[in-house]
């Protein structure tokens, strides 16, 4: 496939325009838009330069849209990809795949069946120094694993005034904070190790029982004044003791009310012989610790991994950050779907991993119990 691939989108809230970019530099063309009304598809399609739908029926029977983007809240992912899967288009979908484990199971399956590429933005796998980990890993730098521990924190929720789509359960699913972020976390941790999480213990803690009916753009302020407010059914705070295939431990902490934390995935994987911590919001760097010695690596594409190396797009210096990582994943994408074979690219598959987690974090916050997952 030569041709300028055909992209229909979604969905026209905060991420729609990062795909919509990504899209783009990766030589594709917006071929239309459906937003959640008749104005906002307009709108967006004059930006876009593409032409508006009312429908998902008829975005789908444009016969020029190669791939279709789901940039919706989460409680749509199931029905707009399966309509695409099922109108023959490629699909890329925000996460998570589906707020129930059946519905994502049912469209990893569907994707398989159709020989159609489907992925999923679990895009932190697209940091240089993220691929500089695993390989370190995979070479046995480490040795065997002995602890994993990390958080991803974030403030926008801070505050009782602050609000989204994604607090309504209705709209966001039943876990907002592990599922939104948690997941993410997860997913880089079990690909960066090679290794499997197959039991866990959770702890979901809620600061705000109410928050303000009206919804805000995402990462937007509150505004001030009178609000209605109504109950809150997701959590704010999520923690997590984890275990591995091969018996390691691991903790994990996610919140989005920490001030000061603007998107901090952090981890740190300690080994019999050395251990790496990576810091999302310093992506440049690769601490590397031994007990003799501690060493700083910077991105360089002069210098280490493969996959480093492929995917450091500016020399040594000039600071990437987390929307080369999402340019990298929707090409990697694109070239699939013509037929290239990229190292990492996380599909449908890995959304049902990631619902097999969200499913087991919110058994285990009910119960006070372990929960074992199947690997």
């Amino acid at each position: 496939m030569s041709k300028s691939l055909g992209i229909g989108m979604i969905g026209t809230g905060m991420i729609s325009h990062v795909h919509v970019r990504a899209a783009k530099l990766a030589g594709a063309k917006i071929v239309g838009v459906l937003g959640s009304t008749a104005a906002k598809s307009e709108e967006y399609a004059t930006l876009w330069q593409a032409t508006a739908y009312t429908t998902i029926e008829d975005l789908l029977s444009n016969p020029e849209i190669d791939v279709v983007h789901v940039c919706t809240p989460n409680a749509t992912h199931f029905s707009f990809a399966k309509l695409a899967l099922e109108a023959g288009k490629h699909v890329v979908c925000e996460k998570p795949l589906a707020t129930s484990l059946a519905q994502a199971q049912e469209l990893a399956a569907l994707a398989k069946a159709k020989q159609l590429v489907a992925t999923i933005p679990f895009v932190y796998r697209y940091h240089p120094m993220v691929r500089e980990a695993r390989a370190k890993i995979q070479n046995g730098e480490l040795g065997k694993l002995n602890l994993i521990h990390g958080s991803y924190l974030q403030d926008w929720l801070l505050n009782q005034q602050d609000t989204n789509w994604r607090v309504d359960n209705k709209q966001g699913g039943p876990s907002r904070v592990f599922a939104d972020i948690g997941s993410h976390w997860c997913d880089l941790i079990e690909w960066v190790t090679g290794e499997r999480f197959v039991s866990l213990v959770s702890s979901f803690s809620t600061v705000f029982n109410q928050r303000p009916v009206a919804t805000r753009a995402t990462f937007q302020a509150a505004a001030e004044g009178e609000e209605t407010y109504t109950d809150v059914g997701t959590e704010d705070i999520a923690s997590a003791l984890l275990t591995t295939s091969r018996g390691t431990t691991a903790t994990l902490t996610t919140s989005q009310v920490s001030p000061g934390r603007k998107n901090r995935l952090w981890f740190e994987i300690d080994g019999a012989k050395q251990s790496v911590m990576f810091d999302q919001e310093e992506p440049e760097k690769l601490w590397v610790g031994s007990r003799e010695s501690m060493q700083l690596l910077v991105r360089d594409p002069s210098i280490g991994s493969s996959e480093q190396k492929r995917l450091s797009m500016l020399p040594s210096g000039h600071a990437q950050g987390y929307s080369y990582c999402f340019e990298a994943f929707v090409a990697d994408t694109y070239a699939t779907v013509k037929g290239e074979t990229p190292d990492g690219l996380p599909t449908f598959e890995d959304g049902v991993r990631s619902a097999k987690l969200i499913d087991g974090m919110l058994q285990s916050s009910k119960t006070k119990q372990w929960v074992s997952i199947d690997p």
